[in-house]
Formats: structure tokens, C-alpha cells, sequence
């Protein structure tokens, strides 16, 4: 029977502060061990069981005596640490340089050609949150038509536009448009849509390099996407892309992938702990959105077959519990799972990000992947006994 594998990113869901934190100014970041201690505990049996409290000591989160997983911690090799960059460097990309940042807005020259091939002007080009420009800026969008340009802490080019005022597939185009202009030294890592509805103080939005990727493509195997994992690899070396608004949509969509794939990588992004409650440093929104992910496992676990692999990680830490709503500088958790091994004494892996997307290479096609970073877990690919 063909093989297959569930690479799932717990969004922000860091394990404790990199070797380097101090130099991104995020000594001391910790998101899950945080979280824990500030709300007294974390509730997570299922991830307790498959091996959780191996990773690291966390309040409420015993060690157990016959995981069902393989665990660890995952250090950061590339510059940066956004969403970009963490997933990237999982599938075996290493930047050299973090992608660039706009604390100050973008350039005029940038700006200009927005306008100039979008046909129409913009408000904000400042560095804010989505909800409270689109409250600063949605009025005066309305009256002018104008875009609502913005980025953040992250390297993104945001463009916000009221679903009544511009038409999706304008705003769709635009971003293309300005993808097209964002090139080197103004590369930003993603250029997002950002549409929303309603009225004026109750606005709501609504929701090419080798990497591992594209070995297990060229091996005959098959990549499908959940969540914002397409767009963050540009739709490159992705068979199939199932968008989704919530992590209880992304939980189903990779339910049904693991119900109809006979094989090939199912690449799932969750992202509600990072967006919805890590930069809005909210711990015990944090906390509830890890326990309907716990409560959801069961599920995923049982779609699974004796040769699948899942592979539970992240892509950079989001602490709630500091000052900063910015990412924080961490280790990746490390969670796996495959039901044909019996875990042992040798189960922890403290690697690297890539060996996550270098595990479910070999896992998939038995191959070296070549030239791309990253090294197996030996105890998930070694040959079994």
C-alpha cells in the first residue's frame, strides 16, 4: 500500500526561546511554557498521551509512560521568524537574510506603482493592526474607494478593501499586481487580501527554489495543501489547495484529504493560535484553541493508516504573555506519530526545522533528498524491525 504523511503546523505554537532570541529581542519568549503557567495548566490529554510532555516541562503536562509518539524541539536555521520563513525552512528552504520589513510604511516608489496599475489610490501605508486600521481607514475607503495598504511587525504588504466598495476579483488582481511589484530589495515574504464587510464601527474582515516539496513531487508522489500553506509557497510545487476560515475547517479538510489520498503529503496550516490569540495577547484564548485541537485529534488520528506519518510542529513562536504581539523567536514543537512504530527510549529528536520536511520525504519515497537541507528522524525512518 502507498505511503503517506500529515505535516500539521500548529501556528506560533513555539516550545521556548531559539539559541538567538536575545538578538530578535525575544529573550525569555516561551509560548507554550507561558501559556501553561498563566493558565494554570495546560489541558491537552491527547497530546499528553501521544508524547507532549517529553518536549519540555509544561504545567499540566505530564510525561507518560508509553507515548504514542516521537517528540522533540526544532531549532531555527534561516533570518526572521515569520510564517513565511518557518514554513519554508520546514520544507528544507534556509534564508540566508529575513525577508524586509516596513516599520515605517512602504516606499513611495512602491506606492506609486500600486496605483499607477491598480487604477486606484490608497489610504494608511503604515505598520498597524488589520482590525484598527480598517476601523481608522473603512469610512474614508467607502467614501473614496480608495485601497487600505498596510503591513505589520511581519514582512507583508496587506491591502484591505470593503467587499461592497471593491469587488473580489479586484482585490485579488490587485495583490497579483503587487506581487509582481515587490520584487528584491523589496521581496516581502507574502502579499495578503484583506477583504471585510459591514459599517463604520462594527467593521469584520472576512475570513521557486528545490525544497522537500518538490523531491517528493519529482519522486511520483503528490502534495496537497490545507489552510494558507499554498499561498505561502506562491502555489509552487502544490498538486491540490483546500482554503480554509477556521482550524475546525482546516481539521476536517485533512480528515477528508487522509479519507480520499491514497497517497502523498498533506501539508495543513492551523493558524487561529498565532492570529486570533498569540498576537492578540490573549493566553486563555491561546489555551482554548490548543484544547479544540485536542479535542479534535482523536479524529485525525483514526483517519490515519498502519504506514501514514503525522507530524504535529510549528513554525515560530507568538508568546501571549509578553509586551510584543510580534512573533517571538522560538524552537518548533516536535510531535510525531506513526501508527507501524512503537515508540522506545530513543524517540526524542532535537533537530533543526527542515528535518521535519526531510522526514516526510524519506518517509514517502524511501530517497535521499539531495541537495535540500534537513536530516530524517531516525527513529520514524530508520528500517523497521
Amino acid at each position: 500500500m502507498s505511503r503517506r504523511a500529515v505535516i500539521l503546523v500548529l501556528d506560533g505554537v513555539g516550545a521556548g526561546e531559539a539559541h538567538d532570541a536575545a538578538a530578535y529581542g525575544d529573550a525569555g519568549s516561551d509560548t507554550l511554557g507561558h501559556v501553561a503557567e498563566a493558565v494554570g495548566g495546560l489541558d491537552v490529554p491527547n497530546l499528553e498521551r501521544l508524547g507532549l510532555g517529553h518536549v519540555r516541562p509544561l504545567r499540566g503536562v505530564a510525561p507518560v509512560t508509553n507515548p504514542r509518539g516521537a517528540w522533540g524541539r526544532l531549532q531555527p536555521a534561516s533570518a526572521g521568524k515569520d510564517s513565511t520563513t518557518g514554513h519554508w525552512e520546514l520544507a528544507g528552504v534556509t534564508l540566508a537574510r529575513p525577508f524586509p520589513t516596513y516599520p515605517d510604511g512602504f516606499p513611495t516608489e512602491i506606492i506609486d506603482e500600486f496605483v499607477r496599475r491598480t487604477g486606484r489610490g490608497v489610504l494608511g501605508n503604515v505598520a498597524a493592526s488589520g482590525t484598527a486600521i480598517i476601523d481608522d481607514f473603512g469610512p474614508e475607503h467607502q467614501r473614496t474607494g480608495k485601497w487600505i495598504v498596510y503591513t505589520s511587525a511581519d514582512s507583508v504588504f496587506q491591502v484591505a478593501a470593503h467587499e461592497r466598495v471593491i469587488p473580489l476579483d479586484e482585490l485579488y488582481e490587485a495583490c497579483r499586481k503587487a506581487r509582481e511589484i515587490l520584487t528584491p530589495p523589496h521581496n516581502v515574504g507574502r502579499v495578503i487580501a484583506r477583504p471585510f464587510d459591514g459599517t463604520s464601527g462594527s467593521y469584520a474582515r472576512t475570513p521557486n527554489r528545490p525544497n522537500h516539496l518538490t523531491r517528493i513531487r519529482e519522486a511520483g508522489s503528490s502534495v496537497h495543501a490545507v489552510g494558507k500553506i499554498a499561498d505561502i509557497f506562491a502555489g509552487c510545487d502544490i498538486d491540490t489547495s483546500s482554503p480554509t476560515r477556521s482550524n475546525a475547517e482546516g481539521i476536517l479538510q485533512t480528515i477528508r484529504l487522509l479519507r480520499e489520498l491514497d497517497d502523498g503529503l498533506i501539508f495543513t496550516n492551523l493558524v487561529e493560535t498565532d492570529q486570533m490569540f498569540g498576537h492578540r495577547n490573549d493566553p486563555e484564548g491561546f489555551h482554548r484553541c490548543l484544547q479544540e485541537f485536542d479535542r479534535e485529534l482523536p479524529g485525525i488520528l483514526g483517519a490515519l493508516r498502519r504506514d501514514d506519518l503525522l507530524i504535529l510542529c510549528s513554525d515560530h513562536g507568538c508568546d501571549p504573555t509578553t509586551a510584543s504581539t510580534d512573533h517571538s523567536r522560538e524552537h518548533a514543537l516536535l510531535v510525531a506519530h506513526a501508527p507501524s512504530r512503537v515508540p522506545g527510549a530513543e524517540t526524542r529528536h532535537d533537530g533543526v526545522f527542515s528535518d521535519v520536511g526531510a522526514t516526510a520525504h524519506a518517509w514517502l519515497t524511501g530517497a535521499d533528498p539531495g541537495d535540500v537541507p534537513g536530516e530524517p528522524i531516525p527513529f520514524l525512518c530508520a528500517p523497521s524491525t
